[in-house]
């Protein structure tokens, strides 16, 4: 049976390298797979889902127009099949477009496996995470640690002097230069 899962972590916690994983073990056994991207992150190139260990695999591109159940039904018929469904950056997805995915779940009955941040640099929660929070069947915390060791499960944007970010745009793409993984100790001694 098809099912929609959430896979949600801080920055640094293996979840693009997890999707890459889940996608070779579907195609080492044949089966067809999409993976998505956001279109407007392009830190590893355009239609790139990277990790930071070095894997790299092609994915097609979301934005905020896409309609997930009518481009999974053209690939199921361009491919003959259809077998899972990845999504990278699952925060950026927006409401409606996480209903979509859970019709690919109900009614096309193609498994979607969706890899996000939880919270932003000021621990609000995305659009996309949190339908994906409310809706999905499964939820499963992928965990890294902050610099005490702790369980980090929030994300500190830094500015230009290397101060934490207390507001700004919730979406600005970066990575190790602009983002930091830390304990909620030690992102509320930083933010709040």
């Amino acid at each position: 049976m098809a099912q929609l899962y959430f896979y949600y972590s801080a920055m640094n916690a293996g979840k693009s390298t997890a999707l890459l994983q889940s996608a070779y073990n579907y195609q080492e056994r044949g089966m067809q797979v999409a993976i998505f991207t956001a279109a407007f992150d392009d830190r590893f190139g355009i239609g790139k889902v990277s990790s930071r260990i070095g894997l790299s695999m092609d994915a097609l591109l979301f934005d905020e127009d896409l309609d997930f159940v009518a481009r999974c039904e053209d690939l199921r018929d361009s491919l003959g099949r259809l077998d899972c469904v990845l999504i990278d950056e699952a925060q950026f997805l927006s409401k409606n477009q996480v209903r979509q995915l859970t019709d690919v779940v109900d009614k096309l009955r193609i498994p979607v496996l969706a890899f996000g941040l939880r919270t932003d640099f000021i621990g609000e929660t995305f659009a996309g995470s949190q339908a994906l929070l409310a809706w999905a069947d499964k939820l499963i915390e992928l965990k890294t640690i902050c610099h005490c060791g702790r369980k980090a499960n929030f994300v500190v944007r830094l500015d230009a002097d290397g101060k934490a970010a207390r507001a700004g745009s919730q979406v600005e793409i970066g990575g190790n230069d602009r983002y930091v993984s830390m304990c909620r100790l030690h992102f509320k001694e930083l933010v709040w």
